[in-house]
């Protein structure tokens, strides 16, 4: 065939960046209609006997459900049969099914057994009662609690059902200190007056003037003679176990300084819903939402030393005074009591049904964090996250960046390219280097494609059969930068600002490596964070069950926090963490957990995990595609073992977690049963 005349050919080339950008669309929509193929011709028949399997271990856990029975072995069972009938719903097309499996499938994707959940585990019988009695009375100098409760113009039916709330804790020593902020509606006063009478340990006071919340807060803070504070809300409602676990926590802990419960939220009706189950004390996640907020209680003299409630803060002047606490404790000085011990109030007119109630919280939201950011010299700005009260960080960086080395890993060729461009064409950070591994399987026109830019782009060469640790751990050896960003060379760059994001998130005190968020080719959630225990191993927070913009749990998918783990295939580390662990370990966990057992040996060390929603990347891998098989299997597992015996703590209680959050499923559905109890 002879050459094209010069006419032939294009008058006008291709860009390269846009020829890229066309390739790289036509890549994920093959990968994803590959995904949505693949396993359509038996997901019918899956969905259909583990459906059928689901009923049986329920009618099974029924039976289970006896003071002496284990719930590890029945729950580990249910774990495994749900998460086949999730697997298989949730990759599904609408297929024609009972109406009774679709109403169950529904309830269990949903978490609508909330209810349910309740009465089994959450309801205090006298059995549970009297166990907490003994506890409490055997304690050797059980402190006073003031509970500081500001008023004005509570509906009388919810100002009623909060006092009740107290007068029915099961914990006895305790005083209500209330403020009435020169309320309007006569009943009130009067409603207040008949709760004094009948009960001593209730104080009020009405000011002279209103002065909203802060102010009143403080007054009624003045009138405690209490070690510790409680806060209530004027039409919120205690769990009558409230003060009692509370109180057993505390005495159970070396000097603590402040405590704080999990929640949920009641209607005016009595029926509770939309629980939120929280993690240990994370010093990121408080800075973008207060999750402390109820049940809050903390010591009287760190209040008192801090100045008490600001005013200029209302709306989130709880916030605020927590904030300015925890700056004088240390994080073992901080409790979380995995229980629901307070009940918000949800009405048209609360801030828990609707934010536009109060629009006022958002600004002194974001006030209270840049404050507490700026007395703790912490070089961020605080920006409110659109149409919530979430906060995002906006970290500062040094004048002079740090070198960052980015450390690529050969896996594919065509996706190794695209992962280099990316990171190259994409990304503002002005001061990286970029190392490839060269295992000895690159073809000549990757070699070539390597070569060609070798002015910003190292090679290292070694052709021997490393484990995934090891290659990791000899590319850093070669890095010259104070952040060592490893990355897989299947991921793509999103956001410009990406490494801006995880090189400022590592300034940050304490924090020893960071994650990204990764996604899946059809903007699913790949990682948001490593879950610890997830299926007797780890599994990925709020994995393809959410997508990109989702807010996630609780909002935690838009909230930077600290999981105890994330995927070293997009990970910064501080090269003084890095090495002060020695790296990776070569000896155990070298493959799939090599970056969890890598996490949790920087925790023993003293650092902490940072994740980030603000980085964003595509994770060009399939759900399939990281299921072990061959030498591969038997290696998984070996390293589920050992990942069971050096890390069992994690397994079974991961403090980024929640014990009454199921160990089966990635997607924060509840536990049945919770892995904690009351007594």
């Amino acid at each position: 065939m002879s050459e094209a005349s010069p006419a032939s050919q294009p008058s006008i080339p291709v860009a390269d960046d846009a020829l890229l950008a066309r390739l790289r669309d036509a890549n994920a929509t093959i990968e994803q209609l590959q995904h949505l193929s693949r396993g359509q011709e038996t997901m019918v028949h899956e969905l259909s006997v583990a459906t059928q399997e689901l009923a049986r271990v329920t009618a099974e856990l029924d039976s289970a459900r006896q003071p002496k029975s284990s719930w590890t072995s029945w729950r580990r069972r249910l774990g495994r049969i749900r998460a086949r009938v999730f697997k298989s719903v949730r990759r599904a097309e609408p297929v024609a099914v009972p109406t009774e499996e679709v109403s169950e499938r529904s309830m269990f994707l949903m978490d609508d057994r909330y209810r349910q959940w309740v009465d089994l585990y959450d309801t205090i019988s006298e059995g549970i009662r009297q166990a907490l009695v003994s506890k409490l009375e055997a304690l050797d100098d059980p402190p006073l609690v003031s509970i500081i409760f500001p008023v004005y113009n509570t509906p009388e039916t919810f100002l009623r059902q909060a006092i009740d709330s107290v007068r029915s804790q099961i914990y006895a020593n305790w005083e209500l200190c209330i403020s009435d902020d020169c309320s309007t509606l006569d009943h009130v006063g009067i409603v207040l007056a008949e709760y004094a009478a009948a009960d001593a340990r209730i104080k009020v006071k009405r000011r002279d003037s209103n002065g909203h919340i802060s102010a009143s807060s403080n007054t009624a803070v003045a009138m405690a003679d209490g070690a510790w504070l409680c806060l209530l809300d004027h039409d919120d409602v205690l769990a009558e176990h409230a003060l009692a676990v509370a109180i057993l926590s505390i005495a159970d802990h070396d000097d603590p300084g402040i405590l704080y419960s999990d929640e949920d939220h009641i209607d005016p009706d009595g029926q509770r819903s939309a629980p939120y189950f929280k993690p240990d004390f994370d010093p990121l996640l408080i800075l973008g939402q207060n999750y402390f907020s109820h049940l809050c209680m903390m010591r009287k003299d760190l209040v008192d030393a801090v100045g008490g409630f600001r005013e200029g803060y209302e709306g989130s002047q709880d916030w605020d005074l927590v904030l300015r606490v925890i700056e004088k404790l240390r994080p073992a000085q901080i409790l979380h009591v995995p229980h629901v011990l307070y009940h918000w109030r949800a009405h048209l007119a609360s801030t828990a049904s609707d934010l536009s109630a109060k629009p006022y919280v958002i600004e002194a939201s974001r006030r209270v964090v840049q404050e507490h950011l700026d007395r703790t010299d912490i070089g961020a700005q605080v920006s409110t996250i659109w149409g919530s009260s979430f906060n995002r960080i906006r970290w500062s960086h040094a004048s002079e960046p740090p070198l960052v080395s980015v450390i690529v890993l050969p896996r594919n060729g065509p996706r190794l390219r695209r992962c280099i461009e990316s990171i190259r064409a994409v990304s503002t950070y002005p001061n990286l280097e970029i190392l490839v591994l060269d295992d000895g399987g690159f073809r000549p026109p990757m070699r070539h494609f390597l070569r060609d830019r070798a002015d910003w782009l190292t090679v290292i060469e070694d052709d021997r059969d490393l484990s995934d640790s090891a290659q990791r751990n000899l590319v850093a050896k070669s890095a010259k930068g104070t952040v060592l960003l490893f990355v897989h060379d299947d991921v793509e760059v999103l956001d410009s600002s990406w490494l801006d994001e995880m090189i400022g998130m590592l300034g940050f005190p304490d924090i020893g490596c960071v994650g990204a968020k990764l996604l899946y080719p059809d903007m699913r959630i790949q990682h948001a964070g490593i879950t610890v225990g997830i299926g007797g191993t780890v599994g990925n927070s709020h994995r393809l069950l959410f997508d990109r913009f989702d807010p996630g749990y609780c909002g935690r998918l838009k909230l930077a926090q600290c999981p105890s783990a994330v995927s070293w295939a997009c990970m910064a580390v501080r090269r003084e963490a890095f090495e002060g662990v020695g790296g990776f370990s070569e000896s155990h966990l070298t493959g799939m957990f090599g970056d969890v057992d890598f996490c949790l040996r920087l925790n023993e060390a003293g650092w902490r995990t940072g994740w980030t929603p603000c980085a964003e990347l595509i994770h060009h891998e399939l759900p399939e595609d990281s299921r072990p098989d061959g030498e591969n299997a038997i290696r998984f597992d070996r390293d589920i073992r050992y990942l069971n015996q050096r890390w069992s703590h994690w397994v079974e209680n991961d403090p980024a977690y929640n014990p009454n959050l199921s160990l089966a499923h990635e997607v924060f559905l509840l536990a049945w049963p919770p892995r904690v109890c009351f007594t």
